[in-house]
């Protein structure tokens, strides 16, 4: 893009903050209007120029009725063969399903029974305790390594645990990961699925984050490795594109489980809408180069988020992200205690440095406990915004760590 006059402009750097202050999304209306919010997975970019026209020419001509066609599979498998090398993407393995979280449930519902283990990378995306526990389904925890990666040895003792105890275990991945950014590899993923295998646990991959892999890693779809082809995956448009409230998503099948997804219920077909689809299809099919634009972008922001708290946070623990645009920050030097989670992992209210840095600094953090163990005394930063929001909440944030050195 450096140098290119046709290549789209930085999607960043688009909207001045006044105008993001317009938008009615939770993002902006979660907290008063002097928060810098950096917190759920929401970037400060227009809609895709693509994507937009789309949406237009639906609207004019009134094609809000039901969704149907296999254009979003295809699209999607264009661009699976185009950036992920995926040649022989199974588009006859497919389902639309309303999003990636809905997807996982319904999936989980096909291989798994009320009851039974459901093993998670901890700390993750705190939706993965909720939906699976509220789902009839208990929550194993599989902690990552320090590095914010999978920890081989305790998945395989984790994996031979739940499959002796249950006949029907699963595991649900999160590759790129939320919230360390970490993108396993292929031979992290080809071990994962080794371990499946051998104990006879099936996996279903989040690959929501899959597009937004930054300069440096290589996105490996979990269903292109050997030994994967008893599992899903499920993926979107939504994070990449900025699409969390035009719901559509695809849920894929290896070839062992085409049978299972033949089973998911006629209903969850009806979940998705009908402009999602078309918004999700445009994002696939024509998006690419506003895609290369953010991404570009982000590898600027990630790099300016690591001087940034080298410079104003220096006794924060930063894991430089390889995908997402989501930052994994360490405040346990700060030495801000947190309460106690409840039953299932789950708290509504902020806590520990993510509260303290929205109360002394105005900047809206995700708060680490939520995503399970080893999430405590860590915060979740968005750093998909533009150089100056990002640069003036991490100054503040600075400002609010030095105050409560001198007064605690």
């Amino acid at each position: 893009m450096n140098g290119d006059p046709t290549a789209p402009p930085n999607p960043l750097e688009a909207l001045p903050l006044p105008q993001l202050r317009r938008r009615t999304s939770a993002k902006w209306r979660e907290h008063p209007a002097d928060v810098l919010p950096l917190w759920v997975a929401e970037m400060d970019v227009p809609l895709a120029a693509p994507i937009a026209e789309a949406l237009h020419r639906a609207i004019d001509l009134g094609d809000t009725g039901y969704s149907a066609g296999e254009e979003y599979a295809h699209a999607l498998a264009r661009f699976a063969s185009d950036r992920w090398r995926w040649r022989d993407f199974p588009t006859e393995r497919t389902a639309v399903v309303p999003d990636v979280m809905m997807g996982v449930i319904e999936v989980l519902r096909l291989v798994t029974g009320p009851g039974d283990a459901v093993v998670v990378n901890s700390p993750v995306y705190p939706p993965f305790y909720a939906f699976v526990s509220h789902s009839g389904r208990r929550v194993v925890e599989s902690p990552l390594t320090a590095e914010g990666r999978i920890d081989l040895d305790h998945l395989g003792d984790t994996f031979a645990r739940v499959g002796a105890a249950h006949d029907r275990a699963a595991y649900l991945l999160c590759n790129p990961h939320n919230p360390t950014g970490a993108v396993h590899t292929r031979a992290e993923l080809e071990a994962v699925a080794a371990l499946a295998r051998r104990h006879g646990v099936r996996v279903v991959a989040d690959e929501i984050h899959a597009p937004l892999v930054l300069p440096g890693a290589v996105f490996t779809p979990y269903l292109t490795v050997p030994g994967a082809e008893d599992a899903f995956s499920l993926t979107s448009a939504s994070k990449a594109w900025n699409l969390a409230g035009l719901k559509a998503a695809v849920a894929v099948a290896g070839a062992e489980a085409a049978a299972d997804l033949r089973r998911m219920p006629e209903e969850v077909g009806h979940g998705p809408s009908h402009l999602g689809v078309i918004a999700h299809t445009a994002a696939f099919g024509e998006g690419g180069a506003w895609l290369d634009a953010l991404l570009g972008a982000l590898d600027g922001q990630r790099a300016l988020l690591g001087r940034l708290i080298a410079e104003h946070l220096p006794q924060l623990g930063y894991l430089r992200p390889e995908g997402t645009y989501l930052a994994w920050l360490d405040c346990r030097a700060l030495g801000v205690e947190e309460a106690p989670l409840d039953g299932i992992g789950i708290v509504s209210d902020l806590d520990g440095p993510a509260r303290m840095f929205l109360d002394r600094a105005r900047v809206a953090l995700s708060s680490g406990h939520v995503f399970g163990t080893g999430g405590a005394g860590h915060v979740r930063l968005n750093f998909a915004t533009s150089a100056a929001v990002l640069t003036e909440a991490v100054a503040r944030m600075g400002r609010a760590a030095e105050e409560r050195v001198e007064r605690p």
